[in-house]
């Protein structure tokens, strides 16, 4: 079982500081000079102390209730004494104070800061304090959980800011720097390089990270990034950990897309993001085999949303998205950010592969639903007697109408699987209950139909087939046996 647990770091704000362009040189070739840089920022990074107030039930004393005695009892008093006058009636509610500390940057001299959504997430009260101890209380303008970016404001004017960067100049193992109040340390600076450029985390669809290995503790979330120009390049977010502190694995948000999810909540409240309506899977070395790719690379497409924008474009299950707006799709994690950055409405283009052939096809970008949630996975309930597929080491029976309203099924055709043994559909992770909807990108009309397709491969090592598990489509490469 893995130890490792992904943790948010404390919050952090990244400060916006009036500017000369600060370089930090080299001192004779060696490590970088880092106390300019510093001097000029630190005025602009504030701590940020949030307070919340819930309403907890309160427990008994001893975690016992008072006993059913009559009054006048020899034991009433001792009970009374025991367990409290009255505590026979229920205790109610009492409230529970919590207190988070993180950190923030000023991004405009009226005030406006940028943090962490998980900083000031359904805080009562904010607290905003900057490096000569003035303190604010501020408000929140605008906070958006998908991108763990909030907006929050205080009255003041004449505010020291941070200069505003680009991280998609920053390359792997450039220096940079970090301020912010690890543990509550105010406007502690510490430095490292960037480790990996676009990483992808678990539930972060929208958030392609910038990995460093800076020291960052609880504390530091929501605080800035710099570049050796002195120039905001991320805002602190996460930390991977085995212990709850820093061991050198340190993700950051790239400072454009936290600019572009501010000037939303900033403009309108909340953030707007653009939507295709495909469910995407990446693609393995076996994959790009049976789809006659020569490397994998590219987001293939498992499902098609009806009416979506992707359904209007002409999409296809099968398809493999191999670039977006010229942009090319190493990994199919690339996608999700790149889209939701996208402007509803704006025209895209795409490079699609498709039966062997690729093509150029426009979209017009929708908008991402507000209930756009995982659907939750149904088992199969029905599982009649199969018949067996020797080639591949499975059984599959065709999909009767009962249970086909029981799954609460879309697709016409397909072969629910009813057993897996020894064999290539075993290797390939196929299991007892999906539901084989295409088969080399053939659509399987049922049980006789998918023998048929299996009988006429020849030639394939690898042939692509997708799967439907509970709600989920994924497509499986099943090696062939010689």
């Amino acid at each position: 079982m893995r130890s490792s647990i992904r943790q948010r770091v404390g919050n952090g704000v990244l400060t916006v500081v009036l500017f000369t362009l600060v370089t930090t040189a080299a001192i004779g070739g060696g490590l970088p000079d880092f106390t300019v840089l510093a001097e000029q920022n630190s005025p602009a990074v504030v701590n940020i102390s949030s307070h919340q107030s819930t309403k907890v039930g309160q427990r008994k004393p001893h975690g016992f209730s008072m006993p059913d005695v009559p009054e006048g009892s020899p034991f009433s008093e001792l009970f009374k004494h025991f367990f409290g006058e009255g505590l026979e009636e229920p205790f109610g509610e009492r409230e529970r104070e919590s207190r988070s500390l993180g950190s923030g940057f000023v991004i405009s001299p009226d005030g406006y800061i940028l943090t962490n959504y998980h900083v000031v997430a359904e805080s009562d009260e904010i607290l905003v304090r900057f490096s000569d101890r003035r303190s604010y209380e501020a408000t929140v303008v605008g906070s958006d959980k998908a991108s763990d970016v909030a907006l929050i404001k205080i009255e003041a004017e004449g505010l020291p800011t941070v200069k505003i960067g680009k991280s998609s100049t920053l390359k792997v193992g450039e220096w940079v720097l970090a301020i912010g109040s690890p543990f509550g340390f105010d406007h502690t600076v510490t430095s490292g390089i960037v480790s990996a450029i676009g990483r992808n985390l678990p539930s972060e669809n929208y958030v392609p990270f910038i990995q460093t290995d800076v020291a960052i503790n609880p504390g530091n979330s929501g605080g800035p990034l710099f570049d050796l120009d002195g120039e905001v390049v991320g805002i602190n977010s996460q930390i991977y950990s085995r212990t709850g502190g820093f061991m050198g694995l340190s993700f950051a948000i790239p400072i454009e897309l936290a600019m572009n999810v501010a000037d939303q909540l900033r403009e309108n409240g909340k953030v707007a993001r653009g939507y295709l309506g495909v469910l995407i899977q990446d693609v393995d070395r076996d994959l790009a085999e049976s789809f006659g790719m020569a490397q994998p690379y590219g987001a293939l497409i498992s499902r098609v949303m009806p009416d979506s924008p992707a359904d209007s474009a002409g999409l296809k299950v099968g398809d493999i998205i191999l670039a977006y707006n010229g942009k090319r799709l190493l990994n199919s994690s690339q996608l999700p950010p790149l889209v939701g950055t996208s402007r509803v409405e704006q025209a895209a283009q795409l490079r699609v592969l498709r039966q062997g052939r690729e093509m150029e096809l426009p979209i017009i970008v929708g908008r991402l639903p507000d209930n756009d949630e995982p659907l939750a996975a149904i088992e199969p309930a029905k599982v009649p007697e199969p018949d067996q597929i020797e080639q591949l080491g499975l059984s599959v029976i065709d999909i009767e109408s009962d249970v086909r309203r029981e799954l609460g099924l879309d697709i016409a055709g397909g072969a629910l699987v009813g057993d897996v043994g020894p064999g290539p559909a075993e290797d390939a992770g196929i299991r007892r209950g999906d539901i084989v909807v295409m088969f080399d990108n053939t659509e399987v009309k049922g049980a006789r139909h998918l023998r048929a397709l299996i009988d006429r491969i020849e030639g394939k090592r690898s042939v692509a087939v997708l799967i439907r598990r509970g709600d989920s489509p994924v497509f499986l490469a099943l090696r062939m046996q010689d």
